[in-house]
């Protein structure tokens, strides 16, 4: 991916702001440092306008002097930065200038100092009691090495299509055995240890969830995190496009340890629909919602492309 010097990236190529690196985090109320349970890192690029919706709702709670949080904004030329400084020293600020989630998620790493390690996107909402959940199933003893809540898809904003393919994707194979991923995971540090340098990869969190097989993973029944659909189809069908070749890019033998292949998966959500009638009209949306994504994405593999960046802004408007 190409280094874009982003208009806030400043003090070179990185610019860091970090609090309570002593072996500590914030003072809170009690006084004295307080070691962190949990890292959570987050990359931002052009998130100025809902980063502010997560990180309120981190600090807000006093729990969250038990975590490192980490904003790593990455070749943003909105007001992100901005907006994260504004919550230290409670949040740590790193700049750099590369335009890159994965370069981002690598100088979160090398920025904060704990285990277990959530991955935290900026777009989503989670909060702490989710986070310190994920760090005790993390910390258990025989516990998973992978872990995250319970995605919810909040599609109240979204055209009557996409909230149809919603209704059958909640019971693809994906979602239930044990979905891991899609804005919000924790790796223990066992966990963290079974890869080296994050790959250049478009979907770090698939890659994520295929390198631990069902065993490995937890998704905590009791908490929640939640991600905004897409409003429109054609929305809908650009991020997916982009998941899908991100998808596509990973390898081969990686999906084949961890999961069912796709037309076993394909068959197995067709006969859950078959028994429910009250789906069928939204399998025959699905079906549609689900394919054009991925044939688009092989046709630009094919044709060697470039990946778009795509990324949906109809989720990112503020009503």
């Amino acid at each position: 991916m190409a280094d874009h010097r982003g208009a806030e990236a400043t003090g070179g190529a990185r610019g860091i702001r970090h609090p309570g690196r002593a072996g500590g985090t914030r003072v809170p109320s009690g006084g004295g440092f307080v070691s962190p349970r949990m890292s959570v890192v987050i990359p931002a690029h052009d998130e100025a306008s809902v980063i502010g919706r997560l990180l309120h709702g981190l600090v807000a709670d006093p729990r969250s002097a038990e975590l490192e949080i980490v904003v790593v904004a990455n070749g943003c030329t909105d007001g992100t930065v901005s907006v994260a400084r504004s919550f230290e020293p409670a949040v740590g600020v790193v700049v750099i200038a590369e335009a890159s989630k994965i370069a981002a998620l690598e100088a979160g790493d090398a920025e904060v100092t704990t285990f277990p390690r959530a991955y935290v996107d900026a777009d989503v909402s989670v909060d702490v009691p989710a986070l310190l959940a994920l760090a005790d199933a993390l910390t258990r003893r025989d516990g998973p090495l992978v872990a995250s809540p319970r995605l919810e898809v909040d599609t109240a904003d979204a055209s009557w299509p996409v909230r149809q393919h919603y209704r059958i994707w909640e019971l693809s194979d994906y979602r239930v055995a044990g979905h891991i991923g899609s804005g919000v995971y924790a790796m223990s540090a066992e966990g963290r240890a079974r890869f080296g340098s994050w790959p250049r990869v478009i979907a770090d969190d698939r890659f994520v969830q295929q390198l631990f097989p069902p065993s490995e993973r937890e998704t905590l029944a009791g908490h929640a995190f939640t991600v905004r659909s897409a409003r429109t189809v054609s929305a809908h069908v650009r991020r997916s496009t982009r998941i899908a070749r991100g998808n596509l890019e990973l390898p081969a033998e990686l999906q084949l340890a961890t999961e069912e292949p796709a037309r076993a998966r394909a068959a197995s959500l067709a006969r859950r629909v078959a028994r429910r009638p009250d789906l069928w009209v939204a399998f025959a949306v699905y079906c549609v919602t689900a394919t054009v994504p991925k044939l688009l994405a092989r046709r630009q593999m094919a044709d060697r492309r470039e990946p778009e960046w795509a990324r949906d802004e109809t989720s990112r408007a503020i009503a």
